[in-house]
């Protein structure tokens, strides 16, 4: 026990760096090291967790070894109050480090990889530190309720060193990493949770943090919604992402698929008819081209129902408005549903 309370009280400390300026001097190796630290106290959580008795004894010492400390000495760090923090320290550093500024580049980076290796990768837990940061994120918009709603005034938040990482810096931990990290990798993985099935219930007596999502698609509605509140990263979500990938998340959020379908819509209306090519075409480079906008399309309307009906009838709909025209070249829409076979 006195073992164990040493470990948590150097972690706290370092808990307490990963805000500040000091985290500079760290490179890949210290980065390294802290999450292998973090994550053997989430083991201890996760060992412990479901015998009552010996947690109980556990969190009892805990809290009465940060109270003497508190009082004689520094402060010790709020993310390490009670037991139930030991389940989450690794995400907690984790986004103290990805919100640091102070942060050499080449380590956060590093950090990055391990954080976010990507699909396929097989981690150490059986749930990965990169899916647990995707389902944070689908937490976060239920934190700024929680400051709307006097977070300053409720210890619990107050404590809960969690949520005031995720509560902290005006941009958050997403909008952190989509203007400093490798922004395709980013919008990948951003596909990759608005795509991940419901997480299964979890047991009764596992204790939930507080701003944890109360149903299985509360937390996918969070991360939609701060998506479909940043214009310029929809946009490019929607046009660097492969039309399947799109396609996809378009079929299991409707919200998207609404606002997928203006997009292309208005980078339909873009283009227009070459005559002596015999294509359509855009005035400007950054034009999308008519393949790639057919190619969407086709991948819209090879998705289950209702998706690929609505697509249909958008398109019908946009093609009497230019005239109901049945001739090629005088209607983009028109020479859309007769590219995808789908035409009267």
């Amino acid at each position: 026990m006195e073992s164990l309370l040493q470990q948590l009280a150097r972690f706290s400390e370092v808990l307490a760096v990963s805000r500040t300026p000091h985290v500079s001097t760290w490179d890949p190796a210290t980065v390294r090291r802290a999450l292998q630290w973090a994550r053997y106290l989430r083991h201890v959580h996760r060992r412990f967790g479901r015998h009552a008795r010996i947690r109980t004894a556990l969190e009892r010492r805990l809290q009465s070894q940060w109270r003497q400390d508190s009082g004689s000495g520094p402060a010790p760090d709020p993310g390490l109050t009670n037991f139930q923090a030991l389940g989450r320290c690794d995400l907690v550093l984790a986004l103290r480090l990805l919100q640091n500024r102070a942060l050499r580049e080449a380590v956060w980076h590093a950090l990055l990889q391990q954080v976010f290796p990507g699909p396929g990768v097989p981690g150490a837990d059986e749930e990965t530190l990169q899916g647990r940061l995707a389902h944070l994120a689908r937490r976060r918009a239920a934190v700024h309720v929680l400051r709307l709603h006097g977070y300053q005034e409720s210890p619990v938040v107050q404590e809960d060193a969690l949520l005031k990482t995720q509560a902290e810096g005006p941009g958050g931990l997403l909008s952190g990493l989509w203007e400093r990290g490798p922004q395709d990798n980013f919008l990948k993985v951003l596909a990759a949770a608005l795509l991940l099935p419901p997480p299964s219930p979890r047991p009764q007596e596992e204790e939930t943090g507080p701003g944890t999502p109360n149903t299985p698609g509360e937390g996918h509605h969070e991360l939609l919604r701060w998506l479909l509140g940043k214009a310029d990263i929809l946009a490019a979500f929607c046009r660097r992402l492969p039309a399947g990938v799109v396609a996809a998340v378009a079929g299991r959020h409707p919200e998207l698929s609404r606002v997928y379908l203006g997009l292309l819509a208005d980078w339909g209306r873009h283009l227009h008819y070459d005559l002596q090519r015999g294509v359509w075409v855009g005035a400007e480079s950054q034009a999308v081209p008519w393949e790639e906008l057919y190619g969407r399309f086709q991948s819209l309307c090879q998705a289950p129902p209702p998706l690929k009906d609505e697509v249909r009838t958008a398109l019908e709909s946009w093609k009497a408005q230019d005239g109901d025209f049945e001739v090629p070249g005088l209607s983009i829409w028109t020479d859309l549903l007769l590219a995808l076979g789908t035409g009267t």
